[in-house]
């Protein structure tokens, strides 16, 4: 409750370890959306505002998780909450730029630093921007570098040819399939397989307001043409700045957007596991703080969850101290810990037993949930150790 510890204090720390994690990779994926926290049933914390329907108290959240292509999060790169009066709700299409000029910052500081990243804006069809694609084109002609942009498009919008960017799309040229496993739906549709027909062009587009610079962009038409009987299709218009030519690229961006999938996980660990809306604070300048930390630790979750899927063989004393991992094993095996670390495989599998995982043949790898709730009986047995040793 200091007035000083504010939440934006408590992320810098993160920011830079996040930063400094970037640079390992060639492409690094900027994930961003936003969540509502709701806290109606809170009725005694103060400074909400309202969400959706104006009897809804709450706030919102709007974060930057940067990811691999290979989907492994290296941490948040920015994050927003706010709250507002009801009539206010147009007005929050600021945050999408602010996102995405906070990632060009970034890419800039990499340049300097003579890093080989290429960062990449990713988002839903809320970041369908135009002052976004404009505003790549403004920070390069200032001579500063801008992130690449990957955004799924919401508007129809006009083109300098005879036809608006829908149509120009679905009429382009298909270059392949793709064959993936569409996520569980926020509805609870459970996941399937789906195949898409490929499509890219280039579109100039006709700027919707005078004044602002006419920007080409790479229009990507992903449909499933034969969907399962009874279910619909799966529909995508993708924008990106990058050149799409081939299949493999076209390919490529595809599994992009689908690794922004993972900022859903996030939001889902933050809410279902960490059960960050059950906080009972008193005041927002309380809450905001907590929720900084809290998101601090569902970044670590994911983290350790996907490390253990793409990363099996490391050891796992690269990320979990001697108490933690040691104790664990005690626990786990009833056995004296080896002189060898496990595996991160071994370590996050005994974690997540501790959080109802089975670890039977058919169960695959942990999830998100199990690894959060065993994370937080490890922490105990850690203390324990630490206790008995001293």
């Amino acid at each position: 409750s200091h007035e000083q510890v504010t939440a934006q204090k408590i992320l810098e720390p993160h920011y830079g370890a996040t930063f400094k994690r970037i640079k390992e990779y060639p492409t690094v994926l900027c994930a961003q959306d936003t969540t509502e926290l709701d806290y109606t049933s809170k009725k005694d914390i103060e400074g909400l505002g309202t969400l959706n329907y104006e009897t809804r108290r709450g706030l919102y959240l709007h974060v930057t998780l940067a990811v691999t292509p290979q989907r492994l999060s290296l941490g948040q790169l920015d994050s927003w909450s706010w709250t507002r009066p009801f009539e206010d709700a147009d007005k929050e299409s600021i945050r999408w730029l602010e996102g995405y000029q906070r990632v060009s910052e970034c890419q800039q500081l990499l340049r300097e630093e003579n890093a080989p990243t290429q960062l990449v804006y990713i988002a839903d069809r809320e970041g369908d921007i135009y002052d976004i694609f404009a505003e790549q084109k403004k920070i390069e002609e200032r001579g500063q570098a801008a992130a690449d942009w990957l955004i799924r498009a919401q508007h129809d919008r006009k083109t300098d040819e005879d036809k608006k960017l829908r149509a120009l799309a679905e009429q382009a040229t298909a270059l392949g399939e793709i064959e993936f496993i569409l996520p569980k739906g926020r509805d609870g549709s459970p996941p399937r397989v789906v195949v898409q027909t490929l499509r890219a062009v280039e579109v100039p587009l006709t700027p919707p307001k005078s004044g602002q610079p006419h920007v080409t962009v790479t229009a990507i038409f992903a449909n499933e043409e034969n969907p399962p009987k009874g279910e619909e299709p799966v529909s995508w218009l993708l924008l990106t700045n990058r050149e799409v030519k081939t299949l493999a690229q076209a390919k490529e961006k595809l599994e992009w957007y689908l690794a922004r999938w993972q900022i859903e996980i996030f939001f889902k660990v933050l809410k279902s596991g960490c059960r960050v809306e059950e906080l009972q604070l008193e005041h927002i300048d309380r809450l905001e703080p907590a929720l900084a930390l809290y998101q601090i630790i569902a970044w670590r979750v994911l983290y350790l969850t996907m490390l253990g899927r793409e990363c099996p063989q490391l050891p796992c004393d690269l990320i979990f101290s001697d108490d933690e991992w040691k104790s664990v094993y005690i626990v786990s095996t009833r056995q004296q810990p080896p002189e060898i670390p496990p595996t991160i495989d071994t370590m996050i599998r005994m974690v997540a037993g501790f959080g109802g995982f089975l670890n039977r043949k058919r169960d695959g790898f942990p999830g998100p949930q199990t690894v959060w709730v065993g994370l937080q009986r490890c922490r105990d047995f850690a203390l324990m150790f630490e206790a008995q040793r001293e």
